[in-house]
């Protein structure tokens, strides 16, 4: 295996495992210094669009300039820092408080089945047969979180679960908005900007002045660790792998963050899962590798095809 592929491998792997981290983290916060999720989230965005937009200007510095240049890129910035950025992080902050880091961070992944959802209607195509089963690998998995196998018991409170849902399809806005920008600018300002721009709508609609914050200091190492692990470095490593082995095996393996959340949240904080949950957290993971199965198949028939033309290319 070439270097660059594990490297890749190994940066998508701990960006998944920064991202648990970091949700276990708001759980103990949340449960141990009362910091309001709202303030934390504020504080997250700001905090760490403001050390990615310091790293955009030393590698990226036209594009932090050119972006605003274009009316259509501009709004379309705004767009993804508000119904994105701010709105995949505060409603997943929102479901961790109202359930646990490992719960919140599985249904918040049913996003990339919703994903699927609306990839087929605007394709006006029927999902394929492992898209299809990955679809009901989500809903299966997101009704043994929320009921344990039993329609007349929800064990997942409304509230957690709904904000889960929202972030999910958050996830969904996160996911298309910020394409074409991206590739027009490359993806270091526009989630730095992404950032700053979420972080500056919640502090505004949450008046975040008024909310309480926490200065202890475990709260501040607390909100440090999200910040600088669970943001920057998750966000700068994940962005590093698709550049080493693509976007769609750096999202499969990044995906380890909905084993890391579970596991950080249960062997530190005692969080409380029971074998069906354990069971949703696998149907959740499978979802992510089935629906993206059609296009790892294709990719793989690429490759072949592309070896192949070279070799006759190389007898002739």
């Amino acid at each position: 295996m070439k270097r660059k592929t594990i490297r890749g491998i190994l940066f998508a792997l701990i960006s998944g495992i920064c991202w648990g981290f970091s949700g276990t983290v708001g759980q103990y916060l949340f449960a141990h210094t009362q910091m309001d999720s709202g303030w934390l989230t504020t504080v997250r965005l700001l905090s760490a669009g403001i050390i990615l937009l310091a790293m955009a200007a030393v590698k990226t510095p036209k594009a932090l300039v050119q972006v605003w240049q274009n009316k259509k890129d501009a709004l379309q910035l705004i767009f993804f820092g508000i119904a994105g950025l701010m709105a995949v992080q505060f409603c997943y902050m929102q479901a961790i408080f109202y359930s646990d880091s490992g719960t919140a961070t599985a249904v918040q992944y049913s996003g990339e089945a919703m994903l699927l959802v609306y990839t087929c209607l605007v394709g006006r195509r029927l999902p394929k047969i492992s898209e299809a089963l990955g679809l009901l690998l989500a809903l299966f998995g997101i009704f043994l979180l929320a009921t344990h196998g039993s329609l007349s018991n929800m064990v997942l409170s409304p509230a957690g679960l709904g904000w889960g849902l929202a972030a999910a399809a958050a996830l969904v806005v996160y996911t298309v908005a910020p394409g074409r920008l991206i590739q027009k600018y490359g993806s270091s300002p526009v989630i730095a900007y992404g950032m700053l721009i979420g972080g500056a709508c919640l502090a505004l609609v949450l008046r975040v002045w008024r909310l309480p914050g926490a200065y202890s200091r475990e709260a501040l190492l607390g909100l440090g660790a999200i910040v600088l692990i669970g943001t920057v470095l998750g966000f700068t490593l994940y962005l590093q792998s698709t550049v080493l082995i693509g976007g769609l095996k750096a999202g499969l393996i990044a995906a380890v963050e909905t084993v890391s959340a579970p596991l950080f949240s249960r062997i530190w904080l005692k969080t409380p899962f029971v074998m069906l949950d354990y069971l949703g957290f696998a149907c959740i993971l499978a979802m992510v590798f089935l629906i993206s199965l059609p296009e790892l198949l294709q990719q793989r028939k690429e490759r072949v095809k592309s070896a192949a033309e070279s070799a006759i290319f190389f007898q002739s």
